[in-house]
């Protein structure tokens, strides 16, 4: 099976699926490119901020990406090229990228609410209330995760910890003169992107080297900040300019597998269940998260996204094509994985799932003259850097979570304002960050097998709100029934496995949490029931 060939169909149908399923789902859901936005109404300087189509863009697309979805199909390669390939390309066409662009333009019709808020609206304060309690242990366990990836790419990779420093006031300055100054963007970008470069190259240079407690410290301080300071100063400008490192990989393996030719070498197919992956179902599509369908993309669409967004007719591109471009990372990783050997990708994978990535990525781009040292050190840098801005995002979500819980406000009010101190987000913030922290330094071996299942089973939720609400407004949701049923029974299969080997192995902790999320879901579903089969109305009536 010729790799070049895998990648050019995939594309092809995510081009296509962009131009009919989105366009389709853009007028079954009636986008009004001339509607005032959430980001125009509510503006107040902090997280209301209109941005444009390409910055915000560039911000929603850094925040989903991470490293899921190269961790994901690479370590999910075990099962096969095939069921990966395939699960990533439909997936994301009609499941991922459809929760992606739903939950965005549930929000922007909320006037920027979280997913909670759509389901206080639509289903009920108990259920909202629950909603928040099961996001924001997911967003714990997100930056638990995510912290410990970063700590340790950075003791492993010490360029790219002075790179992400050096980004940090790089983003200020942009920030500064884009959103005060009014500097034109197009000049601006050039001027940041060759900064980029630099900061890059001074890393190179210049590695810091620190443990890897010294950097989960220095993190948690970081993304309490990030997650204070209003998004137009940091989040924002960081996540734009960070984009072009991903899309200048992208670019460049795209590049690189057209002229390289690699072939494919594992086996389409190979066992239903794997030693340590599992079995095929429901594991695959737990283990590739990101990279088809992630729950923590509907807490970025409309915990910030929905928030920024300048017209409603750049819902579709930010939305559904974002999770597209994702779904085409994704793709570029399982092609790291598969052109290998079975022995030589165990051997790789010794390194950890980026080390596969960068090094396959690095392969195909000496077919274009860059070093492999070279090219494997810019691919570690960037990954990098996009596990950073899924962490300080997941912090200011965390941050929105917390704060709407003990908010006294309803869904229909527009004000954020609360009488509990625990509503603060200065409180709110150093809670949920010093919590994650906390299981960061003590429960990391735990908490990524909970972590896929946890992320996987909120985007059934996330369904299940934007489901809701185009019930009660007599909308046509038929495309979110079958994604959402299917999404449920995969992750309430995957956690009663997940429960039940911890108990065999005496984690208690994971059963306390696996527990907590199953009985959460089953409880929303059950409040969203009468909703969804019209019975609410009729009881109203």
């Amino acid at each position: 099976m010729s790799g070049v060939m895998l990648m050019l169909v995939s594309f092809l149908l995510f081009l296509l699926a962009y131009i009919f399923y989105g366009g389709w789902l853009a007028k079954q859901w009636g986008i009004d490119p001339q509607a005032k936005t959430p980001a125009h109404e509510l503006y107040d300087g902090i997280d209301y901020v209109p941005a444009k189509a390409p910055v915000l863009l560039g911000h929603h697309f850094a925040s989903i990406a991470g490293a899921g979805p190269i961790n994901g199909p690479i370590l999910a390669a075990v099962f096969g090229w095939l069921p990966v390939t395939l699960w990533i390309v439909i997936g994301n066409i009609f499941i991922g990228a459809v929760h992606d662009f739903g939950s965005l333009v549930a929000s922007i019709r909320h006037k920027g609410l979280s997913i909670g808020g759509i389901i206080d609206a639509n289903v009920g304060r108990a259920a909202k209330r629950l909603f928040l309690l099961f996001s924001w242990l997911t967003l714990v366990l997100i930056i638990a995760a995510f912290a410990n990836i970063v700590a340790d790419t950075f003791v492993s990779t010490p360029e790219a910890a002075t790179a992400s420093l050096l980004f940090i006031p790089l983003a200020m300055v942009f920030g500064f003169a884009i959103y005060r100054r009014n500097a034109p963007l197009i000049e601006s970008t050039v001027v940041g992107v060759a900064l980029l470069a630099l900061c890059i190259w001074l890393g190179v240079v210049f590695p810091l080297k620190l443990s890897k407690q010294a950097w989960l410290i220095i993190l948690s301080l970081y993304i309490v900040v990030a997650a204070i300071l209003p998004v137009w100063m940091l989040l924002q400008p960081r996540d734009y300019l960070n984009s072009f490192l991903l899309y200048a990989m992208i670019l460049g393996g795209f590049i690189g597998v057209l002229l390289y030719h690699p072939r494919i070498a594992m086996p389409a197919v190979t066992a239903f269940k794997h030693p340590t992956q599992g079995y095929l179902f429901p594991m695959l599509f737990i283990t590739i998260a990101c990279g088809a369908i992630s729950g923590f993309h509907s807490l970025v669409a409309s915990g910030t996204t929905a928030k920024q967004i300048d017209k409603e007719g750049d819902a579709k591109v930010i939305g559904y094509g974002g999770m597209l471009i994702e779904g085409a990372l994704a793709i570029l990783a399982t092609l790291t994985a598969v052109y290998l050997t079975s022995d030589g990708y165990a051997e790789l994978l010794k390194g950890g799932p980026v080390n596969v990535f960068s090094t396959g990525l690095a392969t195909f781009m000496t077919s274009f003259g860059v070093d492999a040292t070279m090219g494997k050190t810019f691919t570690a840098l960037a990954v990098s850097a996009f596990a950073l801005t899924t962490l300080d995002t997941a912090g200011r979500l965390g941050r929105f979570a917390f704060q709407e819980f003990f908010q006294e406000t309803s869904a229909t009010e527009s004000s954020t304002s609360g009488t509990s101190i625990l509503s603060n987000r200065y409180v709110a913030s150093v809670i949920t960050i010093g919590v994650s922290i906390y299981l960061a330094f003590t429960s990391w071996g735990l908490i990524w097998p909970m972590f896929g299942s946890a992320n996987q089973l909120l985007a059934g939720v996330a369904f299940l709100a934007v489901a809701a609400w185009l019930a009660n407004k007599g909308m046509n949701n038929k495309m979110l029934i079958a994604p959402m049923i299917f999404m449920f029974v995969v992750t309430l299969t995957a956690l009663v496995f997940l429960i039940k080997s911890n108990i065999a192995k005496g984690n208690y902790i994971l059963v306390f949490f696996g527990a907590l999320l199953f009985v959460l879901a089953i409880i929303l579903i059950a409040l969203s029931y009468n909703v969804l089969t019209g019975k609410k109305k009729e009881q109203q009536a």
